[in-house]
């Protein structure tokens, strides 16, 4: 399956979020997107093995229970392939940044009173 088939899913992207957070067991993982997607614990399992069959989330045992993290070698591979769409919104980023720092510099400068 190709990334991008993988991360189309909102539950699949939202599963990455809670792992990007550290390591999570499935039950916890199973709570939050049952709470928020309202999709069965079997749902939520598939989605789990298709991140963990993608490449995208490694799974490990610890007694009874399974931890789950997120495997950062396919992300760093969307990232090289936006890297070449970057230009179109770098230079924009970047004047935004100048933006906010002149407002900043403004608003430390004190106000000269009118006359």
């Amino acid at each position: 399956m190709h990334a991008f088939d993988v991360l189309g899913d909102p539950v699949r992207r939202r599963i990455l979020e809670l792992l990007a957070d550290g390591e999570k067991t499935s039950g916890a993982v199973c709570a939050v997107i049952q709470e928020e997607f309202g999709i069965s614990q079997p749902a939520v399992s598939q989605h789990l093995r298709v991140l963990r069959d993608g490449g995208f989330a490694t799974v490990r045992p610890e007694g009874t229970r399974r931890l789950y993290a997120v495997n950062s070698a396919p992300l760093r591979e969307v990232d090289e392939w936006l890297g070449r769409f970057r230009r179109y919104w770098t230079p924009h980023l970047d004047a935004l940044a100048t933006e906010l720092a002149r407002g900043r510099r403004e608003r430390r400068q004190p106000k000269e009173k009118e006359q």
